[in-house]
């Protein structure tokens, strides 16, 4: 399963994109990094079918464990590909929220753009050896 990261705003040269890049090159699933301008542009086509994970404050505070669960059950059913979708500064619209399979936060604190997308790639690169069974995340 693909798993798709779509940002609003340039995370350019930074510690921020450093951190991302290191955990892009430890992921073994696919993944995508898509940056949209801060408003308009166009999110690229799923591959079908897909899952769409909105990161919102309003969201859920899943434990890594039960987001790892959430991948593979997702993976197992045949999804292709899973988009995390990261909002510009006013957040996602209501029928964004809506419309999306999963809503995610990282706790009730409200991060900058480029520390959330920092931290989606730990939690997806921590998520996946997870299921892979590797020793990386302990637990408890």
């Amino acid at each position: 399963m693909l798993l798709h990261v779509i940002a609003r705003g340039k995370i350019g040269r930074s510690p921020e994109a450093d951190l991302v890049a290191r955990y892009e090159k430890r992921l073994a699933w696919p993944v995508k990094f898509t940056e949209l301008p801060d408003s308009g542009g166009r999110i690229p086509e799923p591959q079908t079918p897909y899952k769409t994970v909105l990161l919102d404050e309003r969201g859920q505070d899943f434990s890594s464990e039960k987001l790892a669960g959430t991948l593979e059950r997702w993976r197992d059913d045949g999804m292709r590909e899973c988009r995390f979708i990261l909002g510009a500064a006013d957040g996602h619209s209501q029928e964004d929220r809506h419309d999306a399979d999963l809503l995610l936060a990282f706790g009730k604190a409200t991060w900058p753009h480029l520390l959330a997308r920092a931290m989606l790639a730990e939690q997806l690169y921590r998520a996946t050896t997870i299921i892979a069974g590797h020793p990386y995340h302990r637990s408890g």
